[in-house]
């Protein structure tokens, strides 16, 4: 694991870059890249930038405002689907949250 080495963090903390180590699967993980590709479009939309300090300050700027003023995400997609077609498929008893595929008279 070398971007994990105390060597290249201690590099990237002096370049002013905190590496963040998340999973490299999971649904959230799904929605933290969507979030990005917003805020990269919103931030370099029409822009040319020249600098690394600009793209910095840009996606700053964007993530600031966007902050100010969020967008409300709400989870879906085919695995929230799959899930309400199984719970249809099953019915609760007397509201335990327990859940059976038969109905139990």
């Amino acid at each position: 694991m070398g971007h994990k080495t105390p060597a290249l963090v201690c590099w990237f903390m002096a370049q002013g870059i905190m590496p963040l180590y998340t999973p490299v699967a999971g649904s959230w993980l799904n929605m933290a890249e969507s979030i990005q590709r917003i805020l990269v479009r919103r931030a370099l939309a029409g822009h040319c930038p020249t600098t690394p300090r600009q793209i910095i300050e840009w996606l700053e700027a964007t993530a600031r405002g966007w902050n100010a003023h969020p967008t409300p995400f709400v989870w879906g997609g085919k695995r929230k689907a799959r899930r309400q077609r199984a719970s249809a498929r099953r019915h609760p008893l007397g509201g335990s949250g327990a859940q059976t595929l038969q109905v139990v008279q």
